[in-house]
């Protein structure tokens, strides 16, 4: 597999993580030593579903982000573009409604969801504006949108450990359990030249989101950005 590079063509993107997907969650679990999951439950109470929303998660991959949701009584449709992550998905959680869908060009109408979510996958988008764009659209007036991304860490020796040490021995680490570690020299190359926490904030307002707000999760590792429509 040739690696996407940071042009981020849809295709590549979409070949990378078709490749990853079976062993994709379990990667994760154990690169992150399991803090993805207090990530997990921090989206969550971000987007705070109420019994009845319905809630687009989007770039869901094999839905584990969706599940939570369904425990709070709203019903989560689980999107993503990776065919592979769909099929692992449906396998591993067939209650799931999951929908095939570019991110930029989603398959719903306007003014659908009270929520959408996106973790890990804003940053994969070639427009990533264009794909906020399309979130706001079918978004209701008064929804929210939470982004949950890996940004910057606000410590200044800690940042420099982080993106200088830890993402150039990304692929190395994942080797151990991932199927294709090539696909994570690219997605440590996607986190280093991310936008940090306001430079995110700013594209949330040009695609036409109205006040957004950041938290940051272990130390700026993770931020999660929330406004609404």
């Amino acid at each position: 597999m040739a690696r996407a590079e940071l042009d981020k063509q849809p295709t590549d993107v979409r070949r990378m993580f078709d490749t990853v997907a079976k062993r994709y969650d379990l990667t994760n679990d154990l690169m992150t030593a399991g803090i993805q999951r207090s990530w997990r439950r921090s989206m969550v109470d971000a987007v705070d579903p109420q019994r009845g929303d319905l809630v687009l998660d989007l770039a869901a991959g094999t839905g584990c982000s969706s599940e939570p949701f369904y425990t709070r009584g709203a019903t989560a449709v689980p999107c993503d573009f990776s065919v592979g992550m769909l099929r692992q998905g449906k396998k591993d959680r067939p209650l799931l409604p999951f929908v095939a869908g570019d991110g930029t060009r989603l398959p719903f109408l306007d003014e659908t969801f009270d929520a959408v979510t996106i973790s890990y996958g804003l940053r994969n988008f070639v427009d990533p504006v264009a794909g906020l764009r399309e979130m706001r659209r079918v978004t209701r007036p008064g929804g929210r949108l939470v982004v949950c991304e890996f940004s910057r860490p606000t410590n200044g020796a800690f940042r420099t450990v982080y993106l200088d040490g830890f993402m150039r021995a990304l692929p190395r680490i994942a080797s151990v359990t991932a199927s294709a570690s090539d696909a994570y020299v690219y997605l440590a190359e996607s986190i280093r030249a991310w936008p940090d926490q306001a430079g995110l904030a700013d594209l949330m307002v040009e695609a036409g989101w109205q006040a957004p707000e950041w938290r940051n999760l272990t130390g700026g590792i993770v931020a999660l950005h929330r406004a609404t429509a």
